[in-house]
């Protein structure tokens, strides 16, 4: 058994932690956060509009969003402990959850303000230099929105992920508040600042229950996504032809990491080292395809009709007879 295994028998075999440090991405998130809020309160305080005091409010639930995830990626980051045997890779879920919340929480704020404004509609001031401003700002947030987004994919990282979501959305708020201000100023017609805060909101809730809908699935233990379940179940195949059995593939990922399980059934006369032997080339197998994935094999006979019913499944029916049955 390795170090990193539980105590409920098996083998089991991790992959190495990526290189590069996820709290990284976090901390240029967090400055990247710290610089917008200044510029589009700036934005605010020039012009007056409602529509980018909601772009604002909306990068400042970012900027706390960018702390929580620094500390949910350095929580992530610790080892196994005595208390912890799987890891603490699930707190990143925490940090999408929280962030969720706070835009759902900023699209609150967005839409009564907004409302208010519709009934006391006042004229902006200063459109030019705080609309330059706003661009300003949303350049960077496309800019670090992307590298989030990228890192996130390729570090495996659930809170990376939102984050980036979260800035490319403000790319896109950032947009629609200046194509409203541009319209306010040139029409005159100061109702369509509030009514594009109002859409903003919109478009806020919706990317809120998006992160809120993965932060979920991720603490839910949701299987892998079908293309890593491919993976696992080519390395199998291989082993198949050679009248090996399988069944109880049990996956999940938390965080980074991902996790596999599975039942391995071989001939009942096979030595313990024989046995031993091939889990550990199956789970070599598959965290050279996937890594930072921890495998857990159990060994059983392939003659014992009970190695087919201890699948753990609660419905009999879903039971695999033994070969030729």
């Amino acid at each position: 058994m390795r170090k990193d295994a539980p105590a409920t028998g098996g083998t089991g075999r991790s992959g190495a932690s990526p290189a590069r440090s996820t709290r990284f991405y976090a901390a240029v998130s967090i400055a990247a956060a710290l610089a917008t809020v200044g510029l589009k309160a700036g934005a605010y305080v020039l012009t007056g509009s409602v529509g980018l005091l909601s772009d604002a409010a909306e990068s400042s639930a970012n900027l706390v969003a960018a702390i929580g995830a620094f500390w949910a990626l350095s929580a992530a980051a610790r080892p196994p402990d005595e208390e912890h045997a799987y890891g603490h890779t699930k707190a990143e879920f925490f940090s999408s959850a929280l962030e969720g919340a706070l835009v759902l929480a900023a699209a609150a704020f967005i839409a009564a303000t907004a409302v208010g404004r519709l009934f006391e509609p006042q004229p902006l001031e200063n459109v030019g230099a705080g609309l330059v401003v706003s661009l300003v700002a949303a350049v960077l947030n496309g800019v670090v929105g992307l590298v989030l987004l990228r890192a996130g994919g390729r570090l495996r990282s659930a809170a990376l992920r939102a984050d980036g979501r979260h800035l490319l959305t403000d790319v896109w708020t950032t947009a629609g508040v200046v194509a409203g201000v541009l319209l306010v100023g040139w029409t005159g017609w100061l109702f369509l600042d509030p009514l594009i805060a109002l859409v903003v909101a919109a478009n806020i809730v919706w990317v809120g229950l998006r992160i809120l809908n993965e932060a979920a699935h991720g603490l839910l233990d949701t299987a892998l996504p079908p293309e890593d379940l491919r993976v696992v179940e080519a390395v199998i195949s291989r082993y198949r032809e050679s009248g090996i059995e399988f069944h109880a593939l049990r996956t999940r990922s938390a965080g980074a990491r991902r996790f596999v399980s599975m039942h391995v059934l071989v001939p009942g006369s096979w030595s313990v080292r024989r046995g031993h032997d091939l889990s550990e080339d199956l789970e070599r197998e598959v965290v050279e395809e996937l890594p930072m994935t921890t495998v857990f094999v159990h060994l059983e006979p392939l003659e014992d009709e009970s190695s087919f019913r201890d699948q753990g499944l609660d419905r009999p029916d879903l039971e695999e007879p033994p070969p030729g049955s």
